[in-house]
């Protein structure tokens, strides 16, 4: 393996400290600089290493590209610490842009995303049987836009199950948007505030309700909503075909009864 210095991005998880991966938290225990999302990363991962810590919610792209790469200069083992997993909603295209122009090596490092810590939470999967065998995760348009063809309105469409990031602020908007979509008023919905976190907090109820609910709990910010079928409280409607003793795969041999 190369033994190269290599900047690393690595996804923190949605808030518990061990839901970072195991590669995650050695390169972390690992490293000399640690720039972290200081408003959605746990103090916990960052406290008690041997880096220097940087808190990033106070700094923009070049003030955290000038330490990051400063560091490296110097030959000093960098991590970039973000919320959830890097792919998602987390701006680090921008910081690799200038990362590849001045030539320097880089690796992402997955983490738990917010959205599965949800269905988690929730104790579900997100794609059934019958139901939905597709996920969307999204977030409605607010100060950052969204193309047109992906509103909510236009992807309620599809009536799949959907994970609305980034958006439980302006869940009166969100509920009528995915009306307008097509999903009906008895759709099931979950909530989910700070999941993973020591005051986590689950709401369930349906496009109906949820609005409500939201509003008199109070969350505003830092949650998931979840929309779809596969949110009922109830047996799925058809079993999996993999662990089905008729079906055959290429590990077993199925069999057919009468």
């Amino acid at each position: 393996m190369s033994r190269e210095n290599f900047i690393h991005f690595v996804g923190a998880g949605p808030g518990d400290p061990e839901l970072i991966t195991i590669k995650g938290s050695r390169l972390l225990a690992d490293a000399d600089v640690v720039i972290y999302t200081g408003s959605l990363v746990p103090a916990a991962l960052v406290s008690g290493l041997k880096a220097d810590i940087h808190n990033s919610a106070g700094l923009d792209l070049d003030e955290v590209l000038d330490i990051m790469i400063s560091a490296w200069r110097t030959g000093r083992k960098v991590v970039r610490l973000h919320t959830g997993d890097p792919a998602i909603y987390s701006a680090i295209n921008e910081q690799i842009a200038e990362l590849v122009r001045q030539k320097i090596p880089f690796r992402v490092i997955p983490g738990v995303s917010s959205a599965m810590a949800a269905a988690a939470a929730l104790s579900t999967e997100l794609t059934l049987p019958e139901v939905s065998q597709t996920v969307i995760i999204t977030r409605r348009a607010g100060r950052t836009p969204v193309p047109e063809n992906e509103d909510l309105a236009a992807l309620a469409g599809h009536q799949a199950t959907m994970l609305i990031l980034l958006s439980v602020g302006m869940i009166g908007d969100v509920v009528r948007d995915l009306r307008a979509g097509g999903y009906p008023a008895d759709t099931p919905v979950a909530v989910v505030e700070k999941v993973s976190w020591p005051d986590e907090r689950l709401l369930r109820g349906t496009l109906a309700t949820i609005a409500g609910q939201v509003r008199e709990a109070g969350i505003n910010r830092t949650a998931v909503i979840a929309v779809g079928r596969v949110l009922a409280k109830a047996s799925p409607p058809a079993l999996s075909k993999l662990y089905d003793k008729a079906f055959g795969h290429g590990f077993r041999e199925g069999s057919v009864t009468s």
